[in-house]
């Protein structure tokens, strides 16, 4: 069944934005310093964004494609989720909003 998209997103996609950090040390890598900004299109067509519009480390797309990365519900080469710089690239290949152990791939 598929359901479709609606602003209940907002709450996994605040999670995956949230753990960032944690994964970074779960991985075993160094936290990124530099700071984020992720900017998802939601499914009304506004904005959802997190951290300082300056930042250079930058992800963006459409919200439910970062929902289904960061749920490991697909690979990032299905979504539309772009990475501007090279932590923020770094972050998306191991993004999830779930505690524990990364796992063997979407």
């Amino acid at each position: 069944m598929t359901r479709p998209a609606t602003a209940r997103l907002r709450s996994i996609a605040h999670i995956g934005v949230r753990t960032r950090i944690s994964r970074s040390a779960s991985t075993a890598s160094k936290p990124p310093s530099d700071p984020f900004r992720v900017e998802l299109r939601a499914p009304d067509g506004s904005t959802w964004s997190w951290g300082p519009a300056d930042a250079a480390q930058r992800v963006t797309g459409y919200a439910e494609d970062f929902c289904f990365l960061v749920t490991q519900r697909r690979p990032l080469r299905e979504l539309d989720v772009t990475a501007t710089g090279d932590d923020a690239s770094r972050w998306l290949s191991i993004a999830q909003a779930f505690a524990g152990p990364p796992g063997s791939g979407r």
